[in-house]
């Protein structure tokens, strides 16, 4: 199936069979990326009286119960629900799920303490006019990202001035494959969620981060249509499955 979208005079074919998923699958047990510290998820089957939600276990059905935390456990999406005291949820915020984005690649450099971090004074130039989300893919490249236990090990983190950068320039979703845009410990600055959510002075309430992604090294860097997919939860985060697919130029 192929659909057929217009941006900027310009009109482009996109196949919706060959969605590139840059999620990283929800597993029970270790076999995911971890950090802060949260424990693993679970996933057990369900136990009612003699009932067990285990067709292995001789059962018609299986029926799991999932114990997730959606910051730690993989990729996610959240709002500034995340950082606020009003409840604000990512059901209530993330209302639409389609938007044309820019792949950039970006290297990680020692900060001024020597841990490693994300900055590039230059990214409002390399940003394509007129898009509405970045994701950003950290050099190097390893898939070790599917499985990375950051917890205590200082992984990398966004300058601050680079998320300020992308909502200066209109960015309203920013994808990145770290387990956050601020460093793992930082005293509760957080800010670069703030810079990029510009609170207090201006919050962005329709603004999201999507965290631990995955971009295979295959995928160019260039413009893509962007569909961000979540469960319709009431918090500030949820796991999420964000998919791009490319954009083919077409004469009519």
């Amino acid at each position: 199936m192929q659909v057929k979208i217009s941006w900027q005079s310009q009109t482009y074919l996109v196949a919706l069979n060959q969605a590139i998923d840059i999620s990283i699958p929800l597993q029970n047990g270790n076999a995911n990326p971890n950090a802060f510290h949260i424990p693993p998820p679970m996933f057990e089957p369900i136990r009612v009286g003699d009932f067990v939600g285990s067709v292995a276990a001789g059962s018609s059905a299986n029926c799991e119960n999932l114990l997730l935390n959606a910051h730690g456990n993989g990729t996610h999406t959240e709002c500034i629900g995340h950082i606020i005291k009003e409840r604000i949820t990512i059901h209530q915020t993330l209302t639409n799920f389609h938007f044309l984005a820019q792949l950039i690649s970006l290297p990680t450099s020692p900060d001024s303490v020597g841990n490693k971090w994300v900055t590039d004074p230059n990214l409002k130039a390399k940003l394509v006019s007129g898009v509405e989300a970045v994701v950003i893919r950290t050099l190097p490249n390893e898939n070790e990202k599917l499985r990375a236990n950051y917890s205590g090990n200082f992984p990398a983190y966004l300058d601050p001035q680079l998320c300020k950068d992308l909502a200066e320039s209109g960015i309203k979703h920013l994808l990145l494959d770290l387990p956050s845009v601020d460093p793992e410990s930082d005293n509760g600055l957080m800010l670069a969620h703030k810079a990029f959510w510009s609170f207090p002075d201006n919050p962005r309430l329709d603004c999201t981060i999507t965290e631990m992604i995955y971009v295979p090294n295959q995928v160019p860097d260039g413009k893509y249509l962007l569909n961000i997919q979540i469960a319709s939860i009431e918090s500030d985060a949820s796991p999420s499955k964000p998919v791009l697919y490319i954009l083919h130029a077409s004469d009519n």
